[in-house]
């Protein structure tokens, strides 16, 4: 084989190398895109959690948490990306099952009302009331007869117990590997930590 042939020969298995390497780069961007995740792997809020911030900012001034509206708004990225008719999934606090919300004005107006009671019950500690947000108020209670602040630990050993104790346990998704092998499949037992995530990003703009 002549010299000239080997070497267009090696260059084309450069570019094909390359070209390969580009493509999976993209895929792995394309996947964190659609997890809220930037290009950078750090969280990215969506243009349809940033639409609704003058309804946020109107009903966090009305239930007087106006300083929290970055948390809310990653809340409900968290909750939904800001997609659908119930985007702070509100639904369960406002009447007790899913669902009933298909108004995205509505959903927010709970939501935030219900942050507010969540608030208040917890006396102004974020993190727990973020959580319970998640988890429902009985968290509190549960973290003032235990470890009497919010950690990781507690929300874990919440999870377990209401999962433990539901009657119907299909009722619970479970979306996260890590707590279905743990048997914490009741809410999000990482709601904080992706929350605050968010809150950050949000920041940032």
């Amino acid at each position: 084989m002549k010299r000239k042939t080997k070497q267009a020969i090696k260059r084309t298995a450069i570019v094909s190398i390359a070209i390969c390497g580009l493509l999976l780069i993209l895929s792995v961007m394309s996947t964190d895109s659609q997890h809220g995740r930037s290009n950078l792997g750090t969280p990215a809020v969506s243009q349809q959690v940033r639409d609704y911030q003058p309804l946020i900012e109107k009903y966090a001034d009305k239930y007087e948490i106006a300083e929290h509206v970055d948390v809310l708004m990653a809340m409900m990225m968290q909750e939904s990306s800001g997609r659908g008719n119930d985007p702070m999934q509100a639904s369960e606090s406002y009447c007790g099952s899913r669902g009933c919300i298909d108004d995205p004005e509505l959903s927010i107006k709970q939501g935030v009302h219900y942050f507010s009671e969540t608030l208040e019950k917890a006396d102004g500690e974020l993190r727990l009331a973020v959580q319970s947000y998640n988890f429902g108020k009985g968290f509190i209670d549960y973290v003032d007869m235990n470890s009497e602040t919010y950690t990781q630990e507690a929300a874990i050993n919440f999870s377990r117990e209401m999962y433990a104790q539901a009657e119907d346990q299909s009722v619970f998704r479970c979306p996260r590997d890590e707590a279905k092998a743990i048997d914490a499949c009741y809410g999000d037992i990482y709601y904080v930590r992706d929350v605050m995530a968010y809150t950050k990003a949000v920041a940032e703009k």
